[in-house]
């Protein structure tokens, strides 16, 4: 039997330990699980929520941080320190797997040595809201080469994986090491490439893996999408440092990204201001980080069409179209959900 190691980061989220480890616990037969709860000096009651869990369950180990260490550190404790298992997954508190998720992984790396990790689909969902009924019967899989992948992800911009739905192997996460501390909201996406630049690459088909969990209230407080492109781009930056020698035409690729990224700067600067959800120093800096990106960004429709509306009277196109936050959350959910690591803690 495949063993599994579940890492489970905390930092005021005690109140959803008790369905984030009996997700891992209650739901996943066929595999021998352990479980890590890293307490990050939480100033809630997670530590001893934590500690209940685990005096009731031998498979259960507890961490406790004396001061905050943050997110990356936090990660890469449990991971390169603590996992022993054949396989790792990461889970934040707040999220859950789904019935058999780690059977169905752990299946297809044990059939496939030559892969490093394995994923499927998360379920998004919103808090307060139930839960989405997942689909749980495997409808087979797929093994890609990981130099096909990894450039496959390039030449799209962007990353398609969160990260509860993800089983590593535990040799390669060891020794590919952990995630980048410059990378404080974007080190899965240069994570999941660092992988596929060293093994190939699974994916379990028609079932979804883990539930995802966005917080509408910390969506609205810390949203910042300037910070989360620069971060982006440097992931991919990154990337072409450690392993742009392996591409065929790593230039083509690094400039359809920055292309990519310009045009979303440009796309939220303009969805941003015609809300009102944005003052005007905010759009400004997006322009100017779009035309660092892509120079040419200063020919196109739309970065004139902005240019020419912040013309008007601020008072005006309020007057006309006033702020909607809730409006801006609703249509911006698509592009949330492209991204991880956002609008919540850990």
């Amino acid at each position: 039997m495949s063993s599994v190691s579940i890492v489970i980061p905390c930092y005021k989220y005690g109140h959803f330990l008790e369905e984030a480890v009996s997700s891992v616990l209650d739901d996943q037969e066929g595999v021998d699980v352990r479980v890590l709860i890293i307490d990050d000096a939480s100033p809630d009651d997670s530590a001893e929520t934590a500690a209940k869990i685990a005096a009731r369950d031998s498979r259960v180990e507890v961490l406790q941080h004396s001061t905050n260490k943050g997110n990356i550190a936090t990660y890469n404790e449990g991971l390169l320190e603590w996992a022993q298992g054949d396989y790792t997954a990461l889970m934040s508190a707040d999220d859950r797997l789904t019935p058999g998720a780690l059977r169905r992984a752990a299946d297809l790396l044990d059939a496939h040595p030559e892969v490093g990790f394995v994923y499927g689909t998360a379920l998004w969902f919103w808090q307060d809201q139930p839960f989405p009924q997942p689909r749980t019967r495997l409808r087979g899989w797929s093994t890609w080469p990981g130099q096909w992948w990894f450039e496959r992800r390039l030449r799209a911009g962007e990353n398609n994986i969160t990260s509860p739905e993800v089983v590593v192997r535990t040799s390669l996460q060891k020794r590919v090491g952990g995630y980048d501390p410059r990378l404080p909201h974007s080190a899965d996406q240069e994570m999941w490439l660092r992988l596929a630049a060293h093994a190939d690459v699974g994916f379990l088909r028609g079932v979804d893996q883990a539930f995802y969990r966005v917080h509408g209230q910390n969506m609205r407080n810390t949203f910042n999408a300037l910070m989360d492109l620069r971060q982006k781009r440097l992931a991919f930056e990154i990337t072409f440092e450690l392993y742009g020698d392996r591409l065929s035409d790593p230039e083509h690729l690094r400039n359809g990204i920055n292309r990519k990224i310009s045009r979303q700067a440009l796309a939220v600067a303009t969805r941003s201001w015609d809300l009102g959800v944005a003052d005007d120093d905010v759009v400004e800096q997006l322009i100017d980080f779009a035309v660092e990106c892509w120079p040419k960004a200063e020919r196109l429709p739309i970065y004139y069409t902005l240019r020419a509306r912040r013309v008007v009277d601020r008072r005006i196109l309020t007057a006309l179209q006033p702020s909607r936050p809730a409006e801006f959350a609703r249509r911006g959910r698509g592009w949330l959900q492209r991204r991880s690591w956002k609008y919540r803690g850990y």
